[in-house]
């Protein structure tokens, strides 16, 4: 159909645009709260880089006292915000594309050095415990049974599926909206393919990255952290223990490929309001994504404070 998502499922069925309503529903469900954790990635590459980490980031009161700032979260996340509204309203070709051929490659570097890095890691613990980061790879990659039931299976299952949905961006309007974009002589099987290896490898080297890193500075209790506990807690911890310089470095490394993550992926997320916005209204692309922006930013604005000033706990009976 070479349309957005709110319109293509319509000129499929004239009864399917309520599933293109959803689609665009749910990106714009999503982008603020992303931008605002993208904020909270910028503003750990900023501690790393300013010479504040990893002292200050490893400190156990580091992440929570940042979230809790009912100004700082917010500065972050309109930086994070304002640098994808950027890249989005210069447009497919002098935005996303010029962005995609500079940053993806940097990425896939990033994350490769990475990786090999944390393999060749070793360490003693006060117990002396020696562990490698070969012994986390193991961990990593060879499946553990103890203990297994049913009800933990369908968890394992069920989060893995969840990763992977969210990894292609099922439901979220993303593939459909790039899809209009390519040319119509192009080979849909050839890209599925070049999407589901690259997604796979890139997600086989993300954990390779990071889980040898944790295992080795942290044993098998390191593996229970998971989501922001991970990323802003257990690993400027573990690259604390690396060491002043080499841990700052690799912090710098770290955080600066999880920005360029985000950021593509955030920029992809508002391509498909924006899209739908053009398609729908037929407004154009910097007038869409201004409108989008100024969304976002409102909404963003409260999860930041859902933190601090909004933030309450609910006693169930």
């Amino acid at each position: 159909t070479a349309q957005s998502p709110i319109t293509a499922y319509k000129i499929i069925h004239p009864k399917w645009g309520w599933i293109g309503l959803l689609a665009c529903i749910v990106p714009m469900m999503i982008l603020p709260y992303y931008s605002a954790i993208g904020g909270w990635i910028l503003k750990y590459l900023a501690a790393y880089l300013t010479g504040g980490a990893p002292t200050a980031a490893e400190a156990d009161g580091f992440f929570g006292g940042f979230i809790t700032s009912p100004v700082e979260p917010i500065i972050w996340f309109v930086i994070f915000l304002a640098a994808t509204t950027f890249v989005v309203y210069k447009g497919v070709n002098a935005g996303i594309e010029r962005m995609s051929k500079v940053m993806m490659p940097i990425l896939l570097v990033l994350i490769i050095c990475i990786a090999v890095f944390s393999l060749t890691l070793t360490h003693t613990d006060a117990e002396g415990v020696t562990r490698t980061g070969l012994q986390g790879l193991k961990v990593y990659l060879v499946p553990n049974f103890e203990g297994m039931t049913a009800s933990k299976l369908l968890t394992v299952v069920t989060d893995a599926m969840g990763q992977l949905f969210y990894s292609i961006s099922v439901a979220m309007g993303i593939m459909i909206t790039y899809g209009s974009y390519v040319k119509k002589d192009t080979d849909i099987n050839q890209c599925v393919n070049q999407i589901e290896l690259f997604d796979t490898i890139v997600a086989f080297l993300a954990g390779m990255m990071i889980v040898p890193a944790v295992y080795t500075f942290m044993g098998r209790a390191g593996m229970s952290a998971s989501g922001p506990d991970l990323m802003f807690i257990a690993l400027p911890k573990v690259f604390g223990e690396m060491g002043t310089v080499i841990g700052t470095a690799v912090g710098i490394l770290f955080f600066m490929t999880v920005a360029f993550a985000a950021l593509t992926s955030s920029v992809s997320i508002m391509e498909a309001l924006v899209s739908c916005l053009m398609d729908k209204f037929h407004t154009e692309r910097k007038k869409a994504t201004l409108v989008v922006a100024v969304v976002t930013g409102i909404v963003g604005i409260l999860v930041c404070l859902g933190y601090n000033v909004l933030y309450f706990e609910a006693i169930l009976p």
